[in-house]
C-alpha cells in the first residue's frame, strides 16, 4: 500500500472499452480534459454535441434530442451582447449570423444523432445540481451566456427531479441503440462560485443520482473522477491557480485510471504506443535540416506505418503525412 495515497476501489465494467469501438462523451468540463486525451489516442469519440453542460436536466434534455433528432429553428436563439445564441447550448454555437448558428447548432444535433445510432458507450460527466430558470417564462437554461444575473432564479435540484429526467433520458438512449453502455462520473472541478457548502451539497446529489441509476440499470457504470481528485489526490498541489480546476497532473492521474480500469490491456498498449506518436509529432526540432531529424522523422514513420497497417481501422493519414520526408 503506498503511504501517500489513500487507496480506492475501482470496478470496471467485464467487457472494457477496445478500439474501434465509439464513444459519446457529455457533460461538464472536465469532459473536455479526457475526452481531447481520447481522441488525441484516435479513439472514435464525440465530445459534448451542444457543448459544455453542467447539469443533470440539461444533459438529459440534451441527449434525448439527439434521439430524434430535434431540429433548431432561427425563432429559436435569441439576441444578447452582439450574438445569436441559444439557451440550450454553449457559447462555441453562438455566432453573429443567426442563420450560421443555427446551422452549426443542427449539424451537431445531425452528428450526435448518427453516432449514437451506433456508439458502443456513452461517458456522463455530472458537473453541478444547480440549475438557472429564466424568469421571463419559467425556462430552465443550460447556459446563461453572461445575461444579468436578475434575469434568472438559481435552484439546487433535488435528487428526485434529477433522478425522473435522466431515468427517461436512459431508458429511451437503451431502447433506440441496445448495445449502449453509459458510465457516469462526477467532475471533480469545484464550483465555488456556489460557496464551499453550496458546492459540497451540490456534489453530494450528483453522486446520489449516479449512483442510484447504475444500481438499476445493468449497462450502467461509475468512474470515480470525483473522488480520485478529492479523497486520492486531496492536495492543492492538484489544482490550478483558481484552485477550482484539476491542473495537468490531476488530469493525468484520473485519465490513467480510466485506462487502467475502463480499457482493455490491448487498446491501452495500443492507446500508449499512439500517445508517443504524438509526442514526436509535436517535437519541435532547432535544426530541421539536420540528418539527425531526418533519422527520427523516418523512424517515427516507420513506426507509424506498421501501426497503419496492423490497425486499418485507425486512422493514420496526418501522422503519416507529418512524418513523410520529401525527396
Amino acid at each position: 500500500m503506498d503511504p501517500f495515497f489513500l487507496p480506492i476501489q475501482i470496478s470496471g465494467p467485464a467487457e472494457p472499452i477496445r478500439y474501434p469501438q465509439k464513444i459519446l462523451l457529455t457533460g461538464s468540463c472536465f469532459t473536455e480534459h479526457i475526452g481531447n486525451q481520447l481522441i488525441e489516442m484516435k479513439f472514435d469519440a464525440v465530445q459534448n454535441p451542444n457543448g459544455i453542460l453542467f447539469d443533470p436536466l440539461s444533459v438529459a434534455d440534451s441527449l434525448i434530442s439527439y434521439l430524434e433528432p430535434v431540429i433548431y429553428k432561427p425563432e429559436d436563439l435569441f439576441y444578447l451582447n452582439e450574438l445569436w445564441q441559444s439557451w440550450d447550448h454553449h457559447g462555441i454555437f453562438s455566432n453573429t449570423n443567426q442563420q450560421d448558428a443555427v446551422d452549426k447548432i443542427n449539424q451537431s444535433q445531425t452528428v450526435a444523432h448518427e453516432f449514437l445510432k451506433k456508439a458502443d458507450w456513452l461517458v456522463v460527466t455530472l458537473g453541478s445540481a444547480f440549475t438557472y430558470i429564466l424568469k421571463e417564462n419559467n425556462r430552465r437554461v443550460a447556459n446563461c451566456h453572461r445575461a444579468p444575473a436578475n434575469w434568472f432564479t438559481k435552484k439546487l435540484l433535488p435528487v428526485e427531479t434529477m433522478l425522473a429526467a435522466l431515468d427517461e433520458a436512459l431508458h429511451r438512449l437503451l431502447e433506440f441503440n441496445p448495445k449502449l453502455q453509459i458510465i457516469f462520473t462526477i467532475s471533480p472541478v469545484r464550483h465555488i462560485r456556489d460557496g464551499v457548502i453550496e458546492n459540497n451539497r451540490s456534489k453530494a446529489r450528483l453522486i446520489e443520482v449516479a449512483h442510484q441509476l447504475v444500481d438499476k440499470f445493468n449497462r450502467t457504470h461509475y468512474f470515480p473522477a470525483y473522488e480520485l481528485v478529492i479523497d486520492v489526490l486531496r492536495d492543492y498541489r492538484f489544482y490550478d491557480k483558481d484552485l477550482v480546476h484539476p491542473n495537468y497532473s490531476a488530469t493525468k492521474f484520473v485519465l490513467e485510471n480510466f485506462m487502467q480500469h475502463y480499457v482493455s490491456p490491448e487498446s491501452g498498449q495500443l492507446a500508449e504506443e499512439i500517445r508517443k506518436l504524438q509526442l514526436a509529432r509535436k517535437h519541435r526540432p532547432q535544426h530541421p535540416d539536420t540528418d539527425a531529424h531526418k533519422r527520427f522523422l523516418n523512424e517515427q514513420l516507420a513506426k507509424t506505418t506498421e501501426l497503419a497497417k496492423r490497425f486499418p481501422d485507425i486512422n493514420f493519414r496526418e501522422e503519416l503525412s507529418y512524418f513523410a520526408i520529401s525527396d
